[in-house]
């Protein structure tokens, strides 16, 4: 598989008997740790520029979800593919990895919710933040519903179209960015999800979406968006593309309203992939936040 910009070798753990997560650990041990999270329907290369611009002083924890990467992608049978299962893979990995100390969260998309999902028995340690086109809270109440999320989230259609076409993953590496992806690049994202079985974790994520009390990642997602506020006391770093139709300026300003020390770096001319379209704006901006706020 040709993954450009992806120099890593990828590391494996069992998180479920039978199932294993595949994870970047790289940097030096002793450095301060940045847990990086994805979302949905990338896998741990949406990180590869960050990953390469701080490893020699940071250590970078990357995992890819079940169901995406180089994960395993195990059924429905096998694996129950909700919020709550990403949070405690998460944890699992952490644990493993014997990560009790100050981490630094990074998000994105799906990140977003997985990663706070965790840290509400762990906001302890969560010391910075970095967020990149993503959700903490629910949807805002001047924000519509997307019908293209709705399509497969709601849809026997929408999700037919994902699982037998890969819809989604290819949809997202044309429409998730404004500068155009090179096409190697492009068939990195879409690589883990090349055949019908294969896709299952990207209609699953959609087919998780929160939207009110009746659906199983709600409770999660609803008492993350309160705690949100309480981490306004800690050095956070927001890298937007407001060309995002999901996670656009609605979502922007909920962060704001929530975390208003933050240092906000907002492009008119980026997508949902902003570490795509500004990655060398952003690698370097996110590296001079992390030096200038150090986690001693």
């Amino acid at each position: 598989m040709n993954l450009p910009g992806y120099p890593f070798a990828p590391q494996r753990l069992e998180v479920r008997p039978g199932i294993e997560l595949s994870y970047l650990d790289e940097g030096p041990r002793d450095g301060e740790v940045v847990v990086m999270v994805h979302g949905n329907p990338s896998w741990s290369y949406y990180w590869r520029n960050l990953v390469s611009g701080l490893r020699d002083r940071y250590r970078c924890i990357v995992p890819d979800h079940v169901g995406m990467g180089f994960s395993d992608k195990p059924g429905d049978a096998q694996y129950d593919y909700t919020l709550q299962s990403r949070v405690d893979d998460l944890a699992a990995l952490l644990d493993h990895l014997g990560i009790a100390g100050p981490v630094t969260l990074a998000v994105h998309d799906w990140g977003g919710m997985i990663g706070f999902g965790w840290a509400l028995s762990h906001s302890a340690q969560v010391k910075r933040l970095v967020l990149t086109n993503t959700a903490a809270f629910p949807l805002p109440a001047a924000k519509k519903m997307p019908w293209q999320l709705s399509l497969g989230r709601d849809w026997k259609l929408g999700a037919f179209a994902i699982r037998a076409f890969n819809a989604f993953s290819a949809g997202a590496s044309w429409l998730g960015v404004e500068k155009k992806m090179p096409a190697d690049v492009r068939r990195a994202y879409v690589a883990p999800y090349d055949s019908w079985a294969n896709r299952i974790s990207t209609v699953r994520f959609m087919q998780d979406i929160p939207l009110g009390p009746g659906d199983k990642a709600w409770p999660l997602l609803e008492a993350a968006g309160r705690k949100l506020p309480e981490y306004a006391d800690r050095p956070a770093f927001v890298g937007w593309g407001l060309k995002d139709f999901v996670f656009d300026k609605h979502f922007l300003e909920g962060f704001r309203a929530a975390l208003p020390a933050a240092e906000v770096m907002a492009f008119d001319d980026a997508g949902h992939y902003v570490l795509e379209d500004k990655a060398e704006v952003l690698v370097p901006a996110i590296r001079r936040f992390l030096d200038a706020n150090p986690l001693g």
